[in-house]
């Protein structure tokens, strides 16, 4: 073996066993591991010698010539006795010195074919010959009395001696870094069949599985991926992409809006529209006007500036943000309008007014107005109806504040605010002047300047036709006051039936049918009930007085009239009277 030890056998064989036992080849190192032959069993069985005390196992190697010659002759008287190993064979000339047999120095030795014997190093300087006693018929060892197998007839088990085996050196302890192990089998690996014991080998280091690490790494990376694909996931989910979101978006420029169109409408007509803020009274309120003219009279309602006692009271705004202070220059409570003025100021854009006779219902128009202080709104619908008597105010409870209005109603959503501002064709032309809302619920509802509740639009807005308000606005600018055309009559408000029928007294006990007035002149008499107004029909006072307004002083009318059962018809020319 590597440490210089030769093998050996702890117990004599058989023939046939030994037989059996195959001889590993040589490593054909001078310094190796290397085995025995089996050994050729005894014709006689030797006896028993007992073992010296002390006694080793040594195999001497004779030096030169003269020990192969005396190995030669111990070999020959060995074969007299009948005991000794058979001769070798001849070695051919030129071959290499036969290598030395070996010795045994414990029983009888053994007798080894010629090309199994190898070179052997001997462990002493000098060879030490065996005593002739111990080399003649004695055994490797004493007879085994259990002739245990495979060495004897069957029998109970013995252990077999221990293997003896020379400490291993301790290294001297160097410094530096520990050298790897080296590669190649561990010292005394070789399989000795014969061992029960000695120190227990190293466990070899434990491999880590490949498998498992594997697996490991595929989670991590699956983890890792799937936490960076969830966030870019995210990313690009909320951000629509990696890249900076660019939007498409047409050029800034106008592309201009046609004339007719809501927008070319407001457009044309802004510039005109403004807006009032009136003190006085103890309150205030906001409403909308719009310009007459270059020398800056403007149109409102005349409950929007009723509560001005002077100039001071009265500020207008204009679209541009301009402030200038204005002067009421006249108003009238029957038609609920009102003319103030502003001075100093250049640039006024005054609106082109249109014809309210020509308004058909269904056609599109636009309110401009400031429903609750919000200035430059702009809303639109069409003209839901014409010719629609309403009455508003009555605050003062004798009659002298109430308007009376034939009206163009609207669907275009007119709220607290818009009162006084204009309404527009669809050629930017005024057609009206916002004036009333009916309120959902109200009990006259008629008027934002009356006793009704002002809620925002449900749709019902009110306006003056433009007819009306032109005549109402001319007179204001030139004397300060209004006309109304009259028929002379007084009529019974309180009559149920259907139509407007004249009182038998007048106000304060005087006759009902003024004298030498236009009923006069045309024949009316007390208690007539006027059921027409030139072919339109009329159910009561107030629709008779929004007829007979809606008419400047001096133009005829044709009355329908019921007198005893019977229908009679009647034409006058209107009179006038002066408004307050």
């Amino acid at each position: 073996m590597n440490n210089g030890k030769p093998n050996w056998w702890s117990r004599p064989s058989s023939a046939p066993e030994a037989a059996r036992i195959p001889a590993p080849p040589s490593s054909g190192d001078g310094d190796g591991d290397f085995p025995l032959p089996a050994p050729h069993p005894p014709t006689t069985p030797p006896a028993q010698a007992p073992e010296p005390a002390g006694t080793d196992l040594r195999a001497a190697e004779p030096a030169g010539a003269e020990a192969r010659a005396a190995e030669a002759e111990a070999e020959t008287e060995a074969e007299t006795t009948g005991a000794g190993p058979q001769a070798p064979e001849p070695v051919a000339a030129g071959s290499p010195d036969p290598a030395p047999s070996v010795v045994l120095t414990k029983g009888e030795p053994r007798d080894p074919a010629p090309e199994e014997v190898p070179h052997v190093q001997a462990q002493d300087p000098a060879p030490t010959p065996a005593p002739q006693a111990q080399t003649q018929g004695q055994p490797l060892h004493a007879p085994d009395e259990y002739r245990t197998p495979p060495y004897g007839e069957p029998g109970p088990w013995a252990p077999a001696p221990p293997v003896q085996r020379p400490p291993a050196p301790v290294p001297p302890h160097r410094q530096g870094p520990v050298p790897p192990h080296p590669q190649g089998p561990a010292p005394w690996t070789q399989y000795d069949p014969w061992g029960v014991g000695g120190p227990a080998l190293p466990p070899p280091p434990a491999k880590r599985s490949r498998k498992g690490l594997a697996v490991a790494g595929a989670l991590v990376f699956a983890l890792i991926t799937g936490v960076i694909g969830g966030g870019i996931g995210a990313y690009v989910e909320r951000n629509g992409g990696l890249t900076t979101v660019e939007l498409p978006q047409s050029d800034a420029k106008d592309t201009g809006r046609a004339p007719e169109s809501v927008a070319g409408i407001a457009a044309s007509a802004l510039p005109g529209v403004v807006t009032l803020h009136v003190r006085g009274g103890g309150s205030s309120g906001t409403g909308t006007g719009f310009v007459l003219d270059t020398k800056g009279h403007i149109l409102t309602n005349n409950h929007v500036v009723d509560g001005a006692r002077s100039s001071a009271d009265i500020s207008v705004t204009f679209s541009s943000g301009e402030t200038a202070r204005a002067k009421l220059v006249g108003k009238d409570t029957g038609y609920d309008l009102a003319v103030v003025q502003v001075i100093g100021v250049s640039g006024l854009k005054p609106l082109p007014l249109g014809n309210s006779d020509g308004v058909r219902v269904g056609d599109p128009v636009v309110a401009i107005g400031a429903p609750f202080d919000l200035s430059n709104t702009v809303t639109s619908g069409i003209i839901s109806a014409k010719e629609r008597p309403i009455t508003a105010g009555g605050e003062k409870g004798d009659g002298s504040d109430v308007s009376y209005v034939d009206a163009l109603q609207t669907d275009a959503p007119i709220n607290p605010g818009n009162s006084g501002g204009p309404l527009l064709d669809s050629k930017a032309r005024v057609i009206g002047i916002n004036s009333a809302i009916r309120a959902a619920g109200g009990s006259g509802g008629d008027g934002e300047g009356g006793g009704a509740s002002q809620p925002g639009s449900i749709g019902l807005g009110f306006a003056i036709p433009i007819n009306q308000g032109k005549r109402v606005a001319e007179e204001l600018i030139n004397t300060g006051k209004a006309t109304h055309p009259v028929i002379g009559v007084s009529l019974d408000m309180q009559y149920s039936g259907d139509g407007a029928r004249v009182g038998q007294k007048g106000k304060d006990g005087t006759a009902s049918v003024t004298p030498g007035g236009p009923a006069a002149k045309a024949g009316l008499r007390p208690g007539d009930v006027i059921t027409k107004v030139d072919g339109q029909r009329v159910h009561n006072g107030e629709e008779l007085i929004v007829k007979i307004r809606a008419h400047r002083p001096g133009d005829r009318l044709e009355l329908t009239l019921e007198r005893d059962g019977k229908e009679l018809t009647k034409t006058l020319t209107l009179g006038s009277s002066q408004g307050t």
